[in-house]
C-alpha cells in the first residue's frame, strides 16, 4: 500500500534506512537457483604417445635431436618464447607485433567490452538512485472558473527516488557469474590471438629466411651453370662437344634462372605478409636479406593434463562452458517472482518561499511483487535453450581439448621424423656433392658426356633444396609445438633426462 502525507523532514531518510535494512536482510536470505558449475570431466591419459620412453630412447640412440624432451615438473609460462631461437631480428619484429598487430588490438578491445559488460551486470546488486525537479505555472480563464474570474497557480517540486530489486533467486548473481566467466574467456581469447599472431610471424619469418637461403643457392647455381655453359661452348669450338650439349646446358641455365625468379616472388609475398602482421602497409616495410643461425630449441613436454591449464583456446572454451552453466540459473530465476523496493521523498509546494520547508515535504515507500502467470511457454523455451547451449559449450570444450592433444602429438612426431630425415638427408647431400665433383672432373677429362653431368647437377640441386626444406620444416614444427603447448616456458625449470646430442648431419645450418 502506498501512502503520502506531511511528516517531519527526517521521515524520508528513516524510510530509506528501513528500505536498505530490509533489503540487506532479504539479500542475506537469498539463494541462487540453477546448477553449480563443475568442469566437464575428460580422460587425457598419463603421457603423450610420442613422448614415451621407448621413442625417446630410440631417437637419442640414433643421435638425433627430436626437438623435445619430457618435463619433470610444471614450468611457468613466459611470454617471450621466441628468444629461444636466438634471433635478434625476430625478437624486434615480435616487439612490433605485440604493439601494432590489428588482430591483437581487436581482441584487446573485445576484452575491454567484456569488462564493461561485467561491470554492467554487477550494477544490479546496487539500488538505483534518481532525482527530479520541476516548476510549473498554470491557469484558467474566466469561463472555466466557478467564480467567473481567471485564476493562476504555481507548483514547485523536488524529489529523490530509490529503487532496488533484491537478488532473491540469484538472477543477478548468476548473471555476474556468467559475466566473470565471459571476461575470463575474453582474456583467454586475447592470449590465444596474441600467441597465434606470434606463431604466424615466427613461421613466416623463418620461411622468408629459408627462401633467402634458397635464393643464394640458386644464385650460386646460376653462376655454376653459366660457367658450365661457357666451358661447353669452348669444348664445342674445339670440336670435342656436340651442339646438343650447348642446348642442354642453356636449358639447364634458364630453368635455374626461372626458379630464382619464382623465389623472388615468394620472398616478396612473405615480406608483405609480415608487414600486415605488424600493422603496416607493404609499401612501407622491407626486411633486408641476411644470414642467420637457425637454432631449433629443445622443447620440454609436460603431462597432457597441463595442457588444459596452459592453452588459451582450451581455457576460453572451458570458461564459456562455465558461462553457459550460469545462464541456466538466470533462465530458471525467471520462474520466480520479482520483488522491487522503492522509496520516494521530497518537497512540493505552490509557493516558492515555502518550497523547501518541512510542511511541504512528502514521502512514499512500498514493495512491488511481480510474477508472470502465463507466457505461452517462453520461459520454458529459454530454459531449454540455456541447457542446450551448455551442452554445446561442454562438447566444444571437449573437442577443443582433444584437438589440442592431437596437435601436440602431431608436432611431436613431426619433429621426431624430421630429425631422422635431416640426418639421412645430410648423408645424401654429402654424397651428392661428392658425386658432382667427381662427375665434373670426368667431364672435363672427356670421359663422360654432358648429359651425365646435367643429371648429377640436378640431383645435387634437389638435395640442397631438400635439405633447406627440412630446415624450414623443423623450425616451423618447433614453433607450432610451442604454440600447441600454450606458449613458452621458463628455461630454468628442471627437465628430466639428458638433452639429446645432435649428429652432425642433423645440425641446422645457417640460413
Amino acid at each position: 500500500m502506498m501512502k503520502e502525507e506531511l511528516l517531519p523532514k527526517s521521515t524520508p531518510f528513516r524510510a530509506m534506512r528501513a528500505l536498505a535494512a530490509s533489503g540487506m536482510a532479504l539479500a542475506l536470505s537469498a539463494c541462487a537457483v540453477g546448477p553449480d558449475y563443475q568442469r566437464p570431466a575428460m580422460d587425457l591419459g598419463q603421457a603423450y604417445k610420442q613422448s614415451s620412453s621407448a621413442l625417446q630412447a630410440a631417437v637419442v640412440d640414433a643421435g638425433v635431436n627430436p626437438g623435445w624432451i619430457p618435463a619433470a615438473s610444471s614450468a611457468p609460462l613466459r611470454g617471450d618464447w621466441w628468444l629461444l631461437f636466438d634471433d635478434p631480428m625476430l625478437s624486434g619484429l615480435m616487439r612490433d607485433l605485440n604493439s601494432a598487430n590489428l588482430n591483437i588490438a581487436q581482441a584487446e578491445a573485445q576484452y575491454r567490452q567484456a569488462q564493461a559488460q561485467l561491470q554492467g551486470a554487477r550494477a544490479g546488486f546496487f539500488p538505483t538512485v534518481g532525482a527530479s525537479s520541476s516548476a510549473s505555472r498554470s491557469g484558467t480563464g474566466s469561463a472555466g472558473s466557478s467564480s467567473g474570474s481567471s485564476s493562476v497557480s504555481n507548483q514547485y517540486s523536488l524529489s529523490g527516488t530509490v529503487s532496488w530489486e533484491p537478488d532473491l533467486w540469484g538472477r543477478i548473481s548468476r548473471t555476474v557469474e556468467a559475466g566473470e566467466a565471459g571476461l575470463q574467456a575474453g582474456g583467454a581469447d586475447l592470449a590465444a590471438t596474441r600467441l597465434s599472431m606470434q606463431s604466424t610471424l615466427a613461421q613466416t619469418y623463418f620461411d622468408l629466411r629459408v627462401t633467402d637461403a634458397e635464393r643464394r643457392l640458386l644464385q650460386q647455381t646460376v653462376q655454376a651453370y653459366t660457367q658450365s655453359l661457357a666451358l661447353t661452348r669452348n669444348r664445342y669450338d674445339a670440336g670435342i662437344a656436340a651442339q646438343a650439349d650447348i642446348e642442354t646446358s642453356t636449358a639447364q641455365l634458364e630453368n635455374a634462372r626461372a626458379q630464382a625468379l619464382a623465389l623472388d616472388r615468394q620472398r616478396a609475398q612473405l615480406e608483405n605478409a609480415i608487414a600486415v602482421l605488424l600493422g603496416r602497409t607493404p609499401a612501407e616495410f622491407s626486411l633486408p636479406e641476411t644470414t642467420v643461425a637457425a637454432r631449433v630449441p629443445v622443447v620440454p613436454v609436460e603431462l597432457p593434463s597441463e595442457l588444459l591449464l596452459r592453452r588459451p583456446d582450451v581455457i576460453a572454451a572451458e570458461r564459456r562452458t562455465a558461462q553457459a552453466n550460469a545462464r541456466i540459473g538466470v533462465a530458471q530465476a525467471a520462474w520466480f517472482p520479482n520483488l522491487a523496493l522503492t522509496a520516494q521523498g521530497g518537497f512540493r509546494s505552490g509557493q516558492w518561499a515555502q518550497w523547501l520547508t518541512a510542511p511541504a515535504s512528502f514521502w512514499s515507500l512500498g514493495p512491488a511483487l511481480a510474477l508472470t502467470i502465463f507466457d505461452g511457454g517462453a520461459r520454458e523455451a529459454q530454459l531449454r535453450e540455456a541447457r542446450a547451449a551448455y551442452d554445446a559449450q561442454a562438447a566444444n570444450y571437449r573437442q577443443t581439448a582433444l584437438t589440442a592433444l592431437r596437435e601436440v602429438e602431431d608436432y611431436l612426431v613431426q619433429l621426431s621424423v624430421l630429425g631422422h630425415e635431416q640426418v639421412v638427408q645430410g648423408r645424401a647431400l654429402a654424397a651428392a656433392r661428392e658425386s658432382l665433383r667427381l662427375t665434373q672432373n670426368q667431364y672435363q677429362a672427356g670421359l663422360i658426356d654432358y648429359l651425365s653431368v646435367v643429371q648429377v647437377e640436378t640431383t645435387a640441386l634437389n638435395a640442397e633444396r631438400s635439405a633447406l626444406a627440412l630446415v624450414a620444416g623443423r623450425l616451423a614444427a618447433s614453433v607450432q609445438l610451442i604454440a600447441a603447448l600454450g606458449g613458452g616456458w621458463n628455461p630454468e625449470a628442471g627437465t628430466a633426462g639428458p638433452v639429446p646430442v645432435q649428429e652432425p648431419g642433423a645440425e641446422t645450418p645457417p640460413l
